[in-house]
């Protein structure tokens, strides 16, 4: 690591540590466990919504690998390594798959070794650049992924960070740049209870970056210009579900979707 790199400070709870105590991981501190157990407080799903947006990752990412024939993926705001990331679940289905993760956190740049461990018939490439730069980011891109191909690009749990219109324009940076027949695959947390607003509440009150919930037609409108694929905008565990005998899905707060451009 560079000697610029800021030291990781372990006494402040920081987004990426903070989810991945959530999902069950060990790369997060006492500060991020304080924090994490402060909001499951208010919102004791918040560990199921977590688990509800990689679970939509997969089956997003699973679905433009077998069915819609994508080879290649830029995951923006990667956040640290767990279980079924997405190089690992595109090259299940395809090998040759190619994968550029992009983050600027330095933990996350310590564990960037895991993330790169990648089938030996495709590629895997960690982008260390601020995602609010597009043009860097996408020039480091482009020299391991073709952008004359599609490319599925995903963005998961990352743009609450950041507020208002400077959210849509990050995104449009980076889609205005996919080639034709490319694919966003987005999923934020969404102000859809009470409880949310009070675990976003709690959590703006203790971490270091604040997070602002957004309404579901405001998700909606990161996939503005672009064609929906079914079921469209909706709660992460209702995104093409696996079939099950009884029942359906218990909806949470982190909506998505998938689109096409055109």
């Amino acid at each position: 690591m560079e000697s610029s790199r800021p030291l990781i400070d372990t006494t402040t709870a920081h987004s990426a540590r903070v989810w991945n105590y959530w999902l069950g991981g060990k790369d997060n501190y006492p500060a991020d466990r304080e924090v994490g157990d402060y909001v499951l407080q208010a919102y004791p799903e918040m560990v199921a919504a977590a688990r509800a947006d990689r679970d939509f990752l997969i089956r997003a990412v699973t679905h433009l690998t077998e069915r819609e024939g994508v080879r290649q993926f830029l995951d923006i705001g990667t956040g640290l390594p767990t279980h079924h990331n997405t190089h690992e679940v595109a090259q299940a289905v395809a090998p040759s798959s190619r994968v550029v993760y992009v983050d600027n956190d330095p933990m996350v740049l310590a564990h960037a070794r895991a993330l790169l461990t990648s089938h030996q018939d495709g590629t895997t490439h960690y982008a260390d650049a601020d995602l609010r730069d597009p043009s860097t980011v996408l020039a480091e891109a482009a020299d391991h992924l073709d952008f004359a191909r599609p490319i599925g690009l995903t963005i998961l749990g990352t743009m609450g960070h950041f507020a208002g219109q400077e959210a849509y324009d990050i995104v449009r940076g980076y889609v205005d740049a996919l080639p034709p027949g490319s694919f966003l695959v987005m999923c934020d947390g969404t102000d859809t209870s009470p409880e949310m607003v009070e675990a976003a509440k709690r959590w703006n009150d203790t971490a270091a970056a604040p997070y602002h919930l957004r309404a579901p037609d405001e998700i909606a409108l990161f996939f503005d210009g672009l064609d929906l694929l079914e079921p469209g905008v909706v709660s992460a565990t209702l995104w093409r579900p696996e079939a099950t005998e009884v029942g359906r899905p218990r909806e949470v707060d982190q909506y998505g979707g998938v689109a096409r451009k055109g």
